[in-house]
């Protein structure tokens, strides 16, 4: 449903559900039918994400109607994939969502869990998808109203679960996330629809003040008497509001100070904390106690990601404690397109008044071409804002 909204609100619905086919397409799976079809729910016309498995593979210990697959397997796949980082990033950040809460309910470490339902193909589809829903409609900030839940149980492949599932519980527990409940048997909150908002949604809420650009709905499979089986999506753009005095998105400055620490060891684990999804991360020179000259290793993650990126930071300087702060982040809405400098893909990111080449791949093509990385850059990113009329 999330996922039909998103294509709903296109204002070419043709050119979303190609993008999110071809994202989708670049994760290796196959097995799957995706079609986007008009359809009525109570009365309302709606956009119905239709997802058809016919999955091939077994393990000898599935249920038979879905493939287990291991976190790290999706994982792989996702890192394997050719995706745009923002789109990646999501889809890995509302996985390792769903491990952290199955690890939770069953009791194993969320590197081992086997995702059942909720790790199938169809799963990998939708969260894929909605990813790349919102990388191609600009969505930069999301707001969710509070989730609604039935009552009763529900069929799942450990038998029959209580409504909502132990999973969903977990997660809007510990998120801290509103519900309203609804007189209904149907299962309302699934696995997947929970943790993708739990972790992409910045808030749950009354809807924000803007004006409104775009209407989406997506329909469920279902269409019960007295209430339309959809989720609606309202796309806009904050109204009266300057870049910083709207809300922004809260976030996890982590913090290390060390002073035994060499400058080999400090890029090393800056690197690794950017490879293990910290937004950003740097290093400041302080003076501690008794003069002695050190560094603060700084990391700014989201909520989410707080528990993996501060093993990683304890483990790599060996630091005896750390600190984190809680933030908001404004981030600049942008784009990624990939342009072509004799011949080499580069990557530039572009935002209103700005464009930026990917230093690896301009540094590749540089090598290659025996050219100087700037001359490089400087035609990537004049490349990229040749149809641009606010660069």
């Amino acid at each position: 449903m999330l996922l039909g909204s998103l294509v709903d609100a296109g204002a070419d619905r043709q050119e979303i559900a190609e993008a999110i086919a071809a994202a989708i397409a670049s994760v290796g799976i196959d097995g799957y039918a995706l079609t986007f079809e008009r359809v009525q729910r109570g009365g309302i016309a709606a956009t119905w994400a239709n997802v058809v498995t016919h999955e091939s593979r077994r393990r000898p210990h599935g249920d038979g109607g879905h493939v287990h697959r291991r976190v790290s397997e999706i994982l792989a796949l996702l890192a394997a994939a050719d995706l745009p980082d923002g789109v990646r990033t999501k889809a890995e950040r509302v996985f390792t969502t769903l491990a952290a809460a199955e690890g939770a309910v069953h009791g194993v470490n969320p590197d081992d869990v086997e995702l059942h339902e909720v790790g199938a193909v169809d799963a990998i589809v939708d969260v894929v998808g909605i990813a790349a829903g919102l990388e191609h409609l600009g969505i930069d900030r999301l707001v969710a109203s509070p989730i609604a839940m039935g009552h009763g149980s529900v069929q799942s492949a450990h038998g029959r679960l209580p409504s909502p599932p132990p999973a969903v519980a977990r997660m809007v527990a510990e998120r801290q996330i509103p519900v309203v409940g609804i007189d209904t048997t149907m299962e309302l909150a699934t696995p997947t629809g929970v943790a993708a908002l739990a972790t992409l949604a910045d808030g749950f809420g009354p809807l924000p003040s803007m004006t409104v650009d775009a209407v989406g709905y997506g329909a469920g499979s279902a269409d019960p008497p007295g209430r339309p089986n959809v989720v609606q999506l309202l796309v806009g753009e904050p109204a009266g509001l300057s870049a910083t005095s709207r809300p922004g998105r809260t976030a996890i400055e982590l913090a290390a100070n060390v002073d035994d620490v060499t400058g080999e060891v400090l890029a090393h684990t800056v690197a690794a904390l950017l490879a293990t999804g910290a937004h950003d991360a740097w290093i400041s020179p302080i003076v501690m106690k008794k003069g002695r000259p050190g560094h603060t290793i700084h990391a700014l993650a989201d909520p989410a990601d707080l528990d993996r990126l501060a093993t990683v930071l304890l483990a790599e300087t060996g630091s005896l404690g750390l600190r984190a702060t809680t933030v908001e982040r404004w981030p600049q809405q942008r784009t990624e397109v990939t342009v072509d400098v004799d011949g080499h893909p580069v990557r530039v990111k572009v935002a209103a008044g700005r464009v930026k080449a990917e230093h690896d791949d301009a540094t590749a093509a540089a090598r290659i071409l025996g050219r100087p990385l700037r001359t490089v850059l400087r035609q990537a990113e004049s490349r990229a804002a040749e149809n641009r009329t606010d660069i």
